[in-house]
């Protein structure tokens, strides 16, 4: 009986390194790392297994010095199995078409809205076709607050843990967080509106290191995905080794 193997997908941000082990389209583990040598004690390919890397911090031939084990690197030329409509893909940040991807490979038809809440907030839309036309970006809830602080004389730093804040804050910091949840949750609830109206049925999906702050969001075709972009690097990564 011929083995199974495992895809090993790897989001190298500014940041973090986050890693996912994928067997047959599923998700069997994933971890984060916050530098190099970490995710290296950790990242145990077997022979023969398949592994993509996405990077933004290091380049391809900087990565085969320290990652001694075959891989493909996604980059602007990678093959994907969606189409592009983007007016300038040069600046488009590779983890957006790969969140899209993602979300296609999780729901197989019809137009996909995928939003990822990190640093900033991306808006990404894939439509029935599987033409990426693009989306929106805003600053994330990290930005905001952090922008507040530095650029007032007394608004403390402040952060957002768990969800459902308020509308009516009764001090500074809950004012503060007030403004940043629900200015938040008003703008995604208002592009989904608009997607919505504008194509019918569209599977949203919330991807992102505070995604799990807008769990109060899911319903009925909005899902929360946090490691969508694994998803997606895994289904291009198999993409690519079918072709």
């Amino acid at each position: 009986m011929k083995k199974e193997l495992r895809h090993w997908t790897v989001d190298m941000g500014n940041t973090r390194i986050k890693c996912g082990v994928f067997l047959e389209g599923e998700l069997l583990e994933s971890n984060s790392f916050t530098d190099l040598l970490s995710f290296k004690n950790y990242f145990r390919p077997e022979v023969d297994e398949q592994v993509i890397i996405s990077s933004v911090k290091w380049s391809e031939n900087e990565l085969k010095e320290t990652v001694k084990f075959p891989f493909l690197f996604f980059d602007r030329n990678t093959p994907l199995p969606v189409n592009n409509d983007y007016a300038s893909p040069e600046t488009l940040g590779l983890d957006r078409i790969a969140a899209v991807i993602g979300g296609r490979h999780l729901k197989k038809s019809g137009p996909v809205l995928c939003i990822d809440l990190g640093t900033c907030i991306t808006y990404d839309f894939l439509d029935e076709n599987d033409r990426f036309k693009g989306g929106a970006i805003s600053p994330g809830i990290s930005l905001r607050s952090r922008s507040m602080h530095e650029f007032t004389a007394r608004l403390p730093l402040v952060h957002l843990t768990g969800e459902n804040f308020p509308v009516t804050g009764t001090d500074t910091v809950s004012c503060m967080q007030s403004g940043i949840f629900h200015g938040v949750m008003g703008e995604m609830k208002e592009y989904i509106r608009y997607y919505q109206k504008a194509f019918g049925e569209v599977h949203v999906f919330i991807s992102g290191g505070d995604a799990e702050i807008f769990e109060s969001l899911i319903k009925d075709h909005i899902f929360v995905i946090p490691n969508l972009v694994l998803y997606g690097l895994d289904r291009i990564l198999t993409y690519n080794v079918e072709k």
